[in-house]
């Protein structure tokens, strides 16, 4: 018998948040190394707990819970996503156009599956969250990578995006708070990548799960809520505001005008309908989480463990010589670059690896996030400030002399 070989498409797919990297790293904690996850966004390893919402609807709507229920989500749900996205701006949109899945990641594919071809390419930030990029390789197409650009706020580069175009792109993706940058875009700047949708016939995807964890002041805007005309699916959910990345809860909503969507829509209904339902327990929680606010809004005014950890982990970047970022704005990571002639790096994945091996402080290198240069890393700002604040003097004692061989 021949061996069983892996699928062509599988070649491009890489999952460095929880890669080789992370393998190594639980091999010393089962050595009884105490090891630093700063590799990926789960608050509750971090001690953020179920909020008090969440409890009590769970308590008080459990059984409503046992069967398989509609396979676009639970009606109160879908209510409830409508009406939070509509109190967002968004115009048009019915429960109708919501599904639920389990997590964005599902969500996801139910998204892309029936829109790409063989070839067919969709425009991908980068830096960005590895989930969009695999994913378009997992459906045969091609992500074609936009640059986001670092010394203009890590905003998306229009001319960038216009050149990249061609026949066969079918759609643009929008992470707006961006993942891994934790910038947050402007409402012009939206405006330009609508008109560029516009004119030439894309679908967008707006990937906007950080969207209630906007600090300073800063107000979040919707992307569909300025594209009235334009086809747009807004992807969002609670793993992140609300702590509740176990649940796996996710959605996605059609808006834009209908006609246009209509054959497509019904590509997403075959697959979701396939699938059955997604997870109802999660679901239960969803009207609760909405109506619920405070959570995440307590945990990013000053004083919020958000905002503190954020202002730690800054306050002792500055401090460390040959690193420069760009402050976030929102989530809880931050994307600082490294001086690649003073630190001799050709390598990120080594640096990372090389930090690893002598602070036991896990991260996931810019390359993870499908940046084309070893010049960037990403921190995951979740420990307590103290932690923080310890975690990066480390670093910066590491980087003291540091040259990567």
């Amino acid at each position: 018998m021949k061996p069983i070989l892996r699928a062509e498409r599988m070649k491009p797919v890489h999952s460095d948040i929880r890669g080789p990297l992370f393998v190594e790293a639980m091999k010393r904690q089962k050595q009884g190394i105490d090891v630093l996850k700063l590799n990926t966004g789960n608050p509750a390893t971090f001690g953020f707990g179920l909020p008090d919402s969440i409890k009590n609807a769970l308590m008080e709507h459990m059984q409503d819970g046992v069967g398989y229920c509609d396979f676009k989500g639970m009606p109160q749900a879908r209510q409830a996503i409508c009406d939070y996205e509509t109190s967002k701006g968004i115009t048009g949109i019915t429960p109708d156009d919501v599904f639920i899945g389990n997590g964005v990641s599902e969500v996801v594919s139910f998204a892309l599956t029936p829109l790409l071809n063989d070839g067919d390419e969709v425009l991908v930030p980068s830096p960005s969250y590895s989930l969009w990029g695999n994913s378009v390789y997992l459906e045969d197409g091609k992500p074609v990578f936009y640059t986001c650009d670092e010394k203009a706020n890590w905003y998306p580069d229009i001319q960038d995006i216009r050149s990249k175009i061609t026949e066969k792109t079918k759609a643009i993706v929008i992470i707006n708070p961006n993942n891994p940058t934790g910038v947050l875009y402007p409402k012009e700047l939206l405006l330009e990548i609508i008109q560029i949708a516009r004119e030439s016939g894309l679908l967008i995807f707006a990937d906007e799960i950080y969207d209630r964890l906007v600090m300073d002041g800063k107000q979040h805007i919707s992307l569909a809520s300025l594209a009235e005309d334009v086809p747009v699916i807004t992807l969002n959910g609670l793993s992140k505001s609300h702590c509740l990345c176990g649940y796996r809860c996710g959605w996605m909503v059609i808006s834009g005008p209908r006609e246009l969507t209509e054959d497509y829509r019904q590509g997403i209904i075959q697959l979701t309908s396939l699938r059955l339902c997604a997870n109802t327990m999660a679901q239960i929680v969803i009207p609760a989480a909405l109506d619920d606010m405070e959570t995440p809004a307590s945990m990013i005014r000053p004083g919020g463990r958000i905002y503190e950890q954020r202002e730690a982990t800054v306050r002792e970047l500055e401090k460390i010589n040959g690193l420069s970022f760009v402050k976030n704005d929102a989530a809880f990571y931050v994307f600082p670059k490294l001086d690649v002639k003073k630190f001799n790096i050709t390598n990120d994945k080594q640096f990372a690896h090389d930090l690893l091996d002598a602070t036991n402080i896990l991260l996931v290198p810019g390359s993870g996030f499908d940046w084309k240069d070893p010049d960037h890393f990403r921190i995951v700002m979740l420990p307590q400030a103290d932690v923080l604040s310890d975690a990066i003097r480390r670093m910066g004692t590491f980087l003291d002399g540091y040259k990567q061989k």
